[in-house]
């Protein structure tokens, strides 16, 4: 900058001495003093420790749809089922849960193009509430959400690879179901440290490929359908659940199938012209999504009845065992490659929360630190993939995420609600996208439903949820707003924090000029 600085007068000087003999050359010396000045800036970004935007348009639809079409769909959308009993409601209630989904993804689209930052839900509730309502959503989603997440992703995948290995009815060792999960979120993370373009288009070709797979249990299903054997139709609403505690389970299942269309706002500074591509991926993949789940359902329930879609465990394979024959085999390869995807892009976009929150003081310094060599924000991914492998040891993992489920509601809830907080205290606030009030005020409506129906229903399990989170208080008052720490405590944390530099490669983002 010094030397720029030095030569902006000389160029200037040089610009003003009058030259009525030559006139073009004055135009020549203009035109390569600012071509001298792009190419320098240019080299400058590019050479920052920042990271890239490498993000378009379909990698941010692959990033959403990757991360809702998990596994989920293949192996268990009979949670709505089961609650209300009947065939008809449950495809309501798909639909309606689509709906909401897409109202929720509009109150995003206007939080990530009004507040431009990596992050998702903790940047949004960092502007608006303040640090610890952010510190605690970024507690409870580091130690329990993403962690546990990663976990079941992993296992799922481990499952379906390791099952034609195994005779039927012979329960797959769980040391080796662990020992495979862990080689592959070791495996995925080491990619996403690395080789982001590589990860990408993987996502976009998986992406595709999970489309196919569903694209093809509709086509047969549909077929199924009108072969004539539409009997699983019959009589749709007989005999459906009215009690409004299992009704909101119900609800809060296929709410819960629709999860990650906001993950996209954790990239939202890696994406290239946000202001377009973040709302165009998100208007996209929501529609798309509400649909293919619908047709996917009512492929499932016209070949299998209720009682077969309620036994089973993994309802795409039983779907594809029952009608598919020989080409049944290709169902649980799709499953597979989804459990991967879905567990890639997990592991991407959930380092970026962790990133920023470094980055805000809220996490180790160290953790807000990128590799110098590949743009990624390598400690984030490395912690994040630690303690995915401790989940994987811990036997109740899948009861920790429930727990964490009904208090990540509540932080959704808090951040679609920014949206009616910003309107009234930052009324000039700069919105490339400004939705209408009732659609923010709908979702909070619905999801405030949410959360305390749970209360109702599932006591202890809101108890132990809301215990992990104000768990998160004493270590935000210790870690945080304590300033004044030993002077041995503060050697020992830039001791691991150099050492952790020195390992990684890393170093503190570096911020435009």
């Amino acid at each position: 900058m010094a030397s720029n600085d030095l030569q902006s007068p000389t160029s200037e000087m040089v610009l003003l001495t009058p030259n009525t003999e030559n006139p073009p050359s004055i135009v020549a010396v203009v035109t390569k003093d600012k071509d001298a000045k792009r190419e320098g800036s240019a080299e400058s970004d590019s050479s920052r420790v920042v990271m890239k935007k490498q993000l378009g348009l379909l990698e941010g639809v692959a990033i959403i749809l990757g991360i809702i079409f998990g596994s989920g769909i293949f192996v268990s959308p009979k949670g709505v089922l089961q609650e209300v009993d009947a065939v008809g409601t449950s495809l309501v209630i798909w639909v309606l849960c689509g709906l909401l989904s897409m109202v929720g993804a509009l109150c995003y689209a206007e939080l990530g193009t009004a507040i431009p930052k990596s992050g998702g839900d903790y940047a949004y509730i960092f502007e608006a509430y303040g640090s610890l309502p952010a510190f605690l959503y970024l507690w409870d989603a580091m130690m329990i959400f993403v962690p546990t997440t990663n976990a079941i992703m992993g296992l799922t995948f481990a499952s379906y690879v390791l099952q034609p290995f195994f005779a039927d009815g012979c329960e797959i060792p769980k040391l080796a179901l662990q020992l495979l999960a862990a080689v592959t979120i070791c495996f995925l993370t080491y990619l996403n440290c690395y080789y982001m373009k590589i990860t990408t288009k993987m996502q976009n070709v998986i992406m595709f490929t999970k489309i196919a797979a569903l694209v093809l249990i509709i086509i047969v299903g549909l077929a199924w359908m009108l072969m004539g054997h539409t009997e699983n139709f019959d009589k749709p609403f007989e005999n459906t659940e009215t009690d409004p505690g299992k009704l909101s389970v119900a609800f809060y299942s296929g709410i819960f199938s629709y999860a990650g269309w906001n993950y996209l706002n954790f990239m939202t500074e890696e994406l290239r012209d946000p202001y377009r591509n973040l709302p165009r991926a998100i208007y996209i993949s929501l529609p798309l999504v509400t649909g293919i789940y619908v047709l996917a359902n009512m492929a499932y329930l016209a070949v299998l009845s209720a009682p077969e879609m309620i036994a089973s465990n993994a309802i795409a394979v039983t779907f594809g065992n029952k009608i598919m024959g020989n080409f049944a085999l290709i169902i649980p390869i799709m499953v597979a490659i989804s459990a991967f995807g879905g567990l890639s892009v997990h592991i991407m976009t959930s380092s970026r929360m962790c990133f920023v929150g470094a980055r805000n003081g809220h996490m180790p310094a160290v953790l807000s630190h990128i590799s110098v060599k590949s743009y990624t924000p390598l400690p984030s991914l490395a912690f994040l993939c630690l303690l995915s492998i401790v989940m994987l040891l811990v036997s109740d993992v899948y009861v920790l995420i429930t727990y964490a489920s009904i208090v990540e509601s509540f932080f959704i809830m808090l951040s679609v609600s920014a949206v009616l907080y910003f309107r009234y205290k930052r009324p000039n606030m700069e919105r490339p996208i400004k939705v209408s009030l009732w659609i923010p005020a709908v979702f909070v409506i619905v999801c405030a439903f949410l959360v305390v129906v749970p209360v109702y229903v599932a006591p202890f399990e809101v108890a132990m949820g809301l215990l992990i989170t104000l768990i998160g208080i004493p270590f935000y008052y210790v870690g945080i707003v304590w300033k004044n720490k030993p002077t041995w405590v503060q050697h020992a944390i830039d001791s691991v924090t150099f050492t952790c530099q020195k390992l990684f490669l890393s170093a503190k983002e570096e911020k435009q000029d």
